[in-house]
């Protein structure tokens, strides 16, 4: 677990990690589709959140149900995501 640490512009690999009141600055954060990490009173300034490995085949596979036409539970799970859901 990282805790209070600073990041500045680095490559952050994130599947598994934990992180507690740390502060991400102009870095890449880099999940790949593992465990997902765990963000505790963090903060990001100008980051870039790449998706790689599974998740970026699992953004890719949302991508391709959207353009097929099933746009209903792509923006389901956006509703999810967001809280809008009624779940």
């Amino acid at each position: 677990m990282s805790y209070g640490a600073k990041f500045n512009h680095e490559t952050v690999a994130l599947d598994g990690e934990s992180f507690s009141d740390c502060e991400f600055r102009t870095c890449r954060l880099v999940y790949a589709g593992g465990e997902p990490p765990v963000f505790d009173d963090c903060r990001f300034e100008d980051c870039e959140w790449k998706f790689e490995e599974a998740a970026s085949r699992t953004l890719a596979y949302l991508k391709l149900i959207w353009s097929a036409g099933a746009k209903a539970p792509v923006q389901g799970l956006i509703k999810d995501i967001t809280g809008g859901g009624s779940r």
